[in-house]
Order: C-alpha cells, then structure tokens, then sequence
C-alpha cells in the first residue's frame, strides 16, 4: 500500500488538477474571513468549504489515471488496493490543507475568553469531520459508482450541499456546534461527529473498492 500512495502521490502533484479546488478554497477563506473575527465562527466559516474541496480532491485521484494506466496498476496491486490508495491519496492531501486552515484561523481570529488550544482542537476535529464527509461523497460520486463526467459532477455538488445542511450529517453536526459555540462562547468538541464521518468515510470507500474489484 506504501508504494501504491506514494505512485498515487506522485501523480496528483505532477497533474496539478489539485491547483483548482486547493486555490478555490483559499480563495474562499481568504475572501469571506478577516483578522480579529471571533475564533468559533470563522473556524466555522473555514470548515464548511472542506466538503466540497475533499470530494473534489477524491474525483480527482480517482479519475487522473488513463485507462491503460490503470489497467495496469489493478493488475498488479489489485483494483480495490489500488482504488483505495487514491481515496487515501485525496484524504491526507485535504486533510494537510485543513490542518494549515485551522492553525492559520485560530492564530489571526479573536478569542474572546477561547483559548487557542480549545479552539484549534474544536477546528480541527471539526474539519476533519467536514473532510471525512467530503471524502465520502467524493467516492460515492466518481467511478465506479457513477462514471458519467456531468452526472459524476452533479452528484458530487448535490451531496456536498446535502452533507453540509441535512440534519445528521456529521459535516452539518460539526459547523452546528461551531456556530453553537460562537453564540455561547462555549467551544463542544465534535468527537460523535468524527465517529459518524470515520464510519461514512470507511463504508463509503469499502462500498467503491468493493464495486471496482467486481467490474476488473
């Protein structure tokens, strides 16, 4: 598995396909979020555009190969193996971008009575939650579940917006206690959340690595 992420590493950073959503998402935080704002809220504000960025990132690994390529690759590790690396690929690239986010929020914001070890805990189980639920709509809306480009996007964008504002997706449990917690000044830590996110994230990919060994 070591040497199908670090292939699969390689390939995201000499696509440079992750320059789009990665300078998006900069661009959001940068455009929506100013120094001095209080730290909760804009921690809440940052993680909300992790969802649609991991599911993106997701699409991304899992559709950069050509088909040769990856004829290839399944052949050799096994097509869920291989699959699976590209999800993980997706996943920790996020993850280190929302880890940076987090830190850079909660350094520049205001604590008001927060202290920035709370409130960088509380951002970060929140965004890992927000990427984890990314992650699995990624993977549920790219082959081989839904192959199509324009349906694959579709979905995509229709699932990141679902996971954000249904109630009882882990991403929508995250922001809410962040968004609690700027009304309270009190900062809850998502910890049911990051379960619910962990147990969609693994289902989700077992469900598409399971597909893709069936269809080779």
């Amino acid at each position: 598995m070591t040497a199908l992420l670090r292939y699969q590493t390689a390939l995201l950073l000499r696509s440079q396909r992750w320059l789009a959503p990665f300078l998006l998402y900069a661009a959001y935080v940068g455009v929506g979020l100013r120094p001095g704002e209080p730290v909760v809220g804009a921690l809440g504000y940052a993680v909300t555009g992790l969802v649609p960025v991991a599911a993106w990132g997701v699409r991304i690994c899992l559709g950069k190969e050509p088909p040769a390529a990856r004829a290839v690759i399944a052949a050799a590790a096994g097509p869920a193996r291989a699959h699976l690396a590209g999800i993980l690929t997706a996943l920790a690239a996020v993850l280190l971008v929302a880890a940076v986010t987090v830190l850079g929020v909660t350094a520049v914001s205001d604590h008001r009575g927060v202290t920035p070890l709370t409130a960088g805990t509380a951002g970060l189980l929140a965004a890992a939650v927000c990427v984890l639920t990314g992650t699995a709509v990624g993977t549920l809306s790219s082959r081989p579940l839904i192959a199509p480009r324009g349906w694959s996007l579709a979905a995509l964008l229709l699932g990141s917006l679902l996971a954000l504002v249904t109630t009882g997706s882990p991403a929508h449990a995250a922001v809410t206690s962040l968004v609690t917690g700027d009304r309270t000044a009190t900062v809850p830590l998502p910890w049911p959340a990051l379960v619910g996110a962990v147990l969609l994230a693994a289902v989700a990919a077992a469900v598409a690595c399971r597909l893709t060994a069936r269809r080779m």
